[in-house]
C-alpha cells in the first residue's frame, strides 16, 4: 500500500519509483498539476443525526468544520473551527520567487495519504565535498498536514549523494526548521525571514560535517551510543527498550557494508557512524511499505532517531 496518491519529480527516480517526471525549470502551474496539488481544502460545519429519519433529529456540532477536498469531496479529516489550513498551492507558492531568483529548483512534490499530508522539496544550490570524496547537498523541506499529525515545517536537510541518505540540517545550538502550528495563519515571507535563505545556517552545518569526519570513534563506545539511540517505547511511560535486531543492523552497516561506509570520510569516524544510523532509518528499519519509512523517516520516529544520533555523535566532540 502507498502512502503517496500522487506526486512528480525532477531528476532521480523516487525511492517507490512512481510518479511523474518533470524536465528542469518548470513553472509552478505545472508542479501543481503533475504532483496532484491543484485543488483546494474546502470546510464545511459538522452535523449529526440523533435518532432515525426525522429532519427534526439533524444538529449541530459547534466548534469542529469537516475538511474535504475541492476535487473529490473525500473528507480529510474533524478539526477545530479554529484551525487554519494550508492549501497545496500555497506549499508549492512557497518556493516560486526561491526557484526564480535564488537558485532553487524543485526536486519532488506530492500527496500523501490522500490529501491529508502534501510537502515540496527543493535544492538549494548549496553543496560540500568531505574529502575530496563525500558530496552533500542542501535541501529546503516544506511540508504541512490537514488532519493535525504536522504543524506547517519548513526545515533544511541535506542528501548525501552517494547513498541518498537525508539529515536535517542542525548546529549545534540551533535547529534548520520553522514550525508553524495550525492555531496560526501561515505567511510564507515571515518563514522565509525566520529561516534566512541565506548561506548561513548551511556553512554551520558544513563546520560539523567536516568535525565528524575528522572524529575517529573508539570501537568500544559504538555499542553504548546505538544502545541510546535506537530505543523505542512498548508502552507510554515504561522505560526504553533498545531495538537489538536494529542494532546489529547498523553495525553492519557502519563496519563496512552501508553505501558510502568504505569512504576515506566514513571508516571509523563520527560522520561513517552517523550515517550509518541514517541509512538504516531512510532504506533498512521496519515498516509496512517503502512511503511509510520515508514519511516515518522524514516527519516521525525515524526523524527522531536521526536527531538523537545526531546529538549522540555531537558528544563525541566535546
Amino acid at each position: 500500500m502507498h502512502l503517496v496518491q500522487t506526486m512528480a519529480y525532477a531528476g532521480e527516480t523516487p525511492w517507490h519509483g512512481l510518479g511523474n517526471r518533470l524536465l528542469p525549470g518548470q513553472p509552478i502551474e505545472v508542479w501543481a498539476k503533475q504532483a496532484g496539488m491543484d485543488w483546494h481544502v474546502e470546510a464545511s460545519e459538522v452535523r449529526y443525526v440523533a435518532g432515525k429519519g426525522s429532519v427534526d433529529s439533524i444538529h449541530d456540532y459547534p466548534g469542529q468544520q469537516v475538511l474535504y477536498r475541492s476535487d473529490t469531496k473525500m473528507p480529510l479529516s474533524v478539526v477545530s473551527s479554529r484551525y487554519k489550513v494550508v492549501q497545496p498551492g500555497e506549499v508549492l507558492e512557497f518556493y516560486r520567487d526561491l526557484t526564480k531568483d535564488s537558485g532553487f529548483e524543485l526536486e519532488t512534490a506530492g500527496v500523501l495519504r490522500e490529501g491529508r499530508k502534501f510537502w515540496a522539496l527543493a535544492r538549494t544550490g548549496q553543496s560540500a565535498t568531505l574529502k575530496g570524496v563525500d558530496r552533500v547537498d542542501g535541501y529546503l523541506l516544506l511540508a504541512t498536514a490537514c488532519d493535525g499529525t504536522l504543524a506547517t515545517t519548513a526545515q533544511f536537510t541535506s542528501v548525501r549523494v552517494v547513498c541518498n541518505n537525508t539529515l536535517a540540517v542542525a548546529l549545534r545550538n540551533a535547529s534548520g526548521a520553522v514550525k508553524v502550528h495550525h492555531r496560526c495563519e501561515f505567511d510564507a515571507a515571515a518563514v522565509k525571514r525566520q529561516l534566512g535563505i541565506t548561506v548561513a545556517a548551511w556553512d554551520g552545518f558544513v563546520d560539523r560535517m567536516k568535525a565528524l569526519v575528522e572524529c575517529p570513534v573508539d570501537p568500544d563506545s559504538v555499542d553504548g551510543l546505538l544502545r541510546r539511540v535506537l530505543t523505542y517505547q512498548v508502552q507510554e511511560g515504561r522505560a526504553s527498550v533498545v531495538s537489538e535486531q536494529a542494532l546489529a543492523n547498523v553495525r553492519v552497516l557502519y563496519e563496512g557494508s552501508g553505501r558510502g561506509a568504505q569512504l576515506i570520510s566514513s571508516r571509523g569516524t563520527a560522520w561513517g557512524l552517523l550515517n550509518s544510523v541514517t541509512e538504516h532509518v531512510d532504506f533498512h528499519r521496519r515498516a509496512r511499505s517503502n512511503d511509510h519509512r520515508r514519511d516515518a523517516a522524514w516527519f516521525g520516529q525515524g526523524a527522531q532517531i536521526k536527531q538523537r544520533a545526531w546529538d549522540e555523535v555531537m558528544k563525541l566532540m566535546d
